[in-house]
């Protein structure tokens, strides 16, 4: 059995669709997840409960670890460490291996790519939570205590990541055939996670005699384009004008007093003003894939909001 933890998000939907076409027995958990074609079960659990985890994970092979919790820093101070905490327990006592979806935050401002070696130095309190729950995991595995790996991404965007960030700020307005909008700076590269890209490494990675115990930049596409490249692009795609505006400190600033989630994503603006550069070689030399081209992957994104419309 394959477990996913975080039923409904944009990585695990895409994970679930190549499950179900290799038909492979997979357990959808989530707080309130709905029957998806080719999941043998669906399980209701709060995984920052120990006994709801235990029960969530039970009799699993795999399980993967895709929760998206709400943007706030208090409720990742108080649930990230608990949410990793037990499904550790649960998947010591299940006997499963256990495969971590991450992301950059505890890095910090990086000069020069992101790869699996950079040193955790996080500028931001989210950075710090997940440079906690991140080194947890990784002390685990060295310890002999749980097979694990720590599968980590960029950003991303793709079909039905509604939440992404590209998704929010230029495809959907463009298929509204409203103006975009495009965060600090349009002038610097900013690579980008391709969410169905994200999912095949996933099953590459679990399949994989060797790649557990370690970290993976899961494949993301080098060469990243430009805010203002990007955005020509998905205008390109929706046959509209590439009309964006950039979104200043100063303006997210203030439009964080009316909405908490923007006043949320102020302190991790770095990401935004200084090229954001993430090295995914290490899974291209073992598995031979770099990641879906970025002019494929607009395509594809926005092909998926023209079909909504």
């Amino acid at each position: 059995m394959i477990t996913i933890l975080g039923a409904g998000g944009a990585i695990a939907n895409e994970l679930v669709k190549l499950l179900a076409a290799r038909n492979q027995p997979f357990r959808l958990v989530g707080r309130s997840p709905r029957p998806t074609p080719g999941a043998i079960e669906t399980v209701a659990s709060d995984l920052t409960d120990q006994d709801s985890a235990i029960r969530a994970v039970a009799g699993s092979r795999v399980v993967h670890l895709l929760v998206g919790l709400k943007y706030d820093r208090r409720v990742w101070e108080d649930a990230w460490p608990r949410v990793m905490g037990n499904t550790i327990e649960a998947c010591k006592r299940a006997g499963a291996k256990l495969v971590f979806f991450d992301n950059v935050y505890m890095y910090g401002r990086v000069n020069g790519p992101m790869t699996e070696e950079t040193p955790f130095n996080p500028c931001s309190r989210k950075g710090e939570i997940r440079a906690n729950i991140a080194t947890r995991l990784v002390g685990e595995w060295k310890s002999g205590a749980l097979t694990a790996m720590i599968a980590r991404a960029a950003d991303f965007f793709g079909p039905d990541a509604r939440n992404s960030v590209p998704n929010l700020l230029v495809f959907e307005p463009f298929s509204r055939n409203k103006k975009a909008s495009w965060l600090v700076d349009d002038s610097v590269p900013h690579s980008l996670t391709y969410t169905p890209d994200a999912a095949r490494s996933l099953v590459q990675l679990a399949e994989s005699a060797t790649a557990w115990n370690q970290t993976w930049h899961i494949p993301t596409t080098p060469n990243p384009l430009t805010g203002k490249e990007f955005v020509g692009l998905a205008a390109t795609e929706f046959g509209v004008a590439p009309r964006y505006r950039v979104l200043s400190r100063p303006m997210l600033r203030l439009a964080g007093w009316f909405d908490p989630l923007v006043a949320e994503s102020h302190e991790m603006l770095y990401q935004s003003d200084s090229p954001y550069l993430f090295d995914s070689a290490k899974f291209t030399k073992e598995f031979g894939f770099a990641g879906t081209p970025y002019a494929e992957s607009i395509r594809s994104t926005a092909a998926s909001f023209k079909r909504e419309a």
